[in-house]
């Protein structure tokens, strides 16, 4: 299947199931109610990452099918935590899971235990990131797509059709996301996104794949991992569990300082954007040398927006 049928259909498999996924969460009662840690004023459905699994699955359908365990894994256990809240332990050993998942589906030309053990560490660090920039309509979507558009230019094979499909499917899914949101993708879909974005990291390190493509393609990554970065700081220093939730992110602050939703959804999708360019910058060049400057430049962008919103700082009211 061609890349521009995959896209094609990625879309139009999302746009017809949000509305059936929408119908679905409100039958059960799958839904986001507000809340002290809940910005919106009205119960909004969760599951459309449902939705979006449908329109991923056309590109692991056309590339490698067997990453479809993976991504089953993560979207099934997000699906039980929005129902059922599952506790952390439980969370996390599903996120191994799927770490696990991707080694055995996903060859890499790392040694055994490094790949094994790294791949899993990702997993739990990307699944969880992108699960805590989910805090605003079309923000995670939004920038997990555009990850998407750039691993699909430093791709080729399954993971250029899968990176499609995933850039693709979030087009059609943010139809329904942007602000006011109808549906939020919820733990599943952040789960479910995190992974596929795992499974991309991993097919850049696969054999064939050029020690640039590696390199630079964890600066698409940087978002969602940084944020995790930010949390353990910041909850930290408030002598805050991890387990707990908070108010404290970088797009919450810039909000609290009275930017727009789509103001501060843009700030991070403009990051994004910059990263996922200057990767299809390095690879082209084809050494590893501006890649790695890339990474490098990747983390002071990511720290300059923390420390511009305050974001490393505990909540005002937080323990010190």
């Amino acid at each position: 299947m061609s890349g521009p049928l995959i896209a094609v259909v990625a879309v139009v498999a999302v746009l017809g199931a949000t509305p059936l996924v929408i119908l679905l969460a409100n039958r059960f009662a799958i839904v986001d109610r507000p809340g002290s840690l809940k910005p919106q004023e009205r119960s909004v459905p969760y599951l459309g990452g449902v939705a979006v699994f449908f329109g991923v699955a056309v590109g692991a359908g056309a590339g490698r099918p067997s990453v479809l365990i993976p991504l089953a894994i993560a979207l099934v256990l997000g699906v039980a935590d929005d129902r059922f809240d599952l506790p952390p332990a439980l969370r996390l050993l599903g996120q191994v899971g799927v770490g696990l998942a991707v080694v055995a589906t996903v060859p890499v030309h790392l040694p055994g235990v490094v790949a094994g053990v790294g791949l899993v560490v990702v997993a739990v660090i990307v699944v969880n990131g992108v699960n805590l920039i989910d805090g605003l309509d079309m923000l995670a979507g939004g920038v997990v797509g555009i990850a998407g558009v750039g691993f699909a230019v430093i791709l080729h094979g399954p993971g250029r059709a899968l990176a499609i499909a995933l850039a693709a499917a979030l087009a059609g899914f943010l139809v329904y996301n942007r602000p006011p949101a109808r549906v939020y993708l919820g733990d599943g879909g952040s789960y479910l996104l995190g992974a596929v974005l795992v499974v991309l990291l991993a097919d850049a390190w696969s054999p064939g794949k050029p020690l640039a493509a590696g390199i630079a393609s964890l600066a698409v990554v940087a978002v969602p991992a940084a944020e995790v970065a930010f949390a353990v700081i910041r909850r930290g220093r408030a002598r805050q569990s991890l387990m707990v939730g908070d108010r404290g992110h970088p797009y919450d602050r810039l909000v609290a300082r009275g930017w727009p939703v789509v103001a501060a959804s843009g700030a991070y999708w403009a990051v994004e954007a910059v990263l996922a360019a200057g990767a299809v910058v390095a690879v082209h060049l084809g050494s590893t040398g501006p890649a790695v400057i890339l990474d490098a430049g990747a983390a002071v962008l990511v720290l300059a927006l923390a420390l511009a919103s305050g974001s490393l700082t505990p909540e005002s009211g937080a323990p010190a």
